[in-house]
């Protein structure tokens, strides 16, 4: 009878051990990461899931402020997250299973502050920006020399803004309008003031770096798959 119970737990526990949960991270971020109905959704989101599906892979899809989602992917080895800016610094550090977004990003002001005048990147450092911890903006605006105020999450930049505790915030022009029905403003409240070139970025579909590497294989495979139909072509060019 022992001779059965070990090898019974032979049989069982390389076969969990094999088939580990996979958990997905994001940020709120319409209209590529929302969430309607406590489902999360939105082209992005909807990408990753057709990714999953072709994968078959079950997970779940949670919503977190950015500077824990990206934490998570960082620190727990079956973890997805996405939309994340594929970068030199970042390269080593993730698995990437391929672009499920684009953006476009710039300084974004209230619309009444006529004092705000931004014809170069050099002419905006006289302003306060919020931006959200670990993302790219953060690397970018740094890099040359401003002072930028952290937030954990999109919507906390904007509430700095609007509540007039910083002068810009950066965001696509394209989400502009999706973004203040998510905040319950006029879109007229916000402006886009200039894009930034180093901010003109795809969003990655991205793996820890120590997840299994056949699952990453299966989720690179089915994503070769994904890229080619005309839904994905649909979804990441939406607006």
């Amino acid at each position: 009878m022992r001779s059965l119970v070990y090898l019974l737990l032979l049989f069982f526990i390389p076969v969990s051990l094999a088939h580990p949960p996979v958990k997905v991270v994001t940020e709120l971020s319409p209209p590529n990461q929302t969430r309607i109905n406590d489902s999360v959704t939105g082209y992005s989101t909807d990408i990753v899931k057709l990714i999953l599906n072709k994968a078959n892979i079950n997970a779940a899809i949670e919503i977190y402020p950015w500077a824990r989602a990206y934490k998570m992917a960082r620190t727990h080895p079956n973890t997805l997250i996405y939309s994340l800016a594929r970068t030199v610094n970042r390269e080593p550090l993730f698995h990437w299973i391929g672009p499920v977004a684009q953006f476009k990003l710039g300084f974004v002001k209230l619309t009444k502050r006529h004092d705000i005048v931004i014809n170069n990147l050099s002419q905006a450092k006289q302003y306060n920006v919020a931006v959200q911890r670990n993302d790219l903006a953060y690397n970018v605006l740094t890099k040359y020399g401003f002072s930028v105020v952290l937030t954990s999450d999109i919507q906390k930049s904007y509430h700095l803004l609007l509540a007039k505790k910083v002068d810009l915030i950066i965001d696509d022009e394209n989400y502009l309008s999706v973004m203040s029905e998510q905040l319950a403003i006029d879109t007229d409240k916000i402006s886009f003031v200039y894009a930034i070139d180093e901010l003109a970025v795809a969003g990655y579909l991205a793996a820890n770096i120590n997840m299994d590497s056949a699952m990453v294989n299966k989720l690179k495979s089915a994503f070769e798959e994904v890229k080619i139909t005309a839904q994905y072509h649909a979804l990441f060019s939406s607006k």
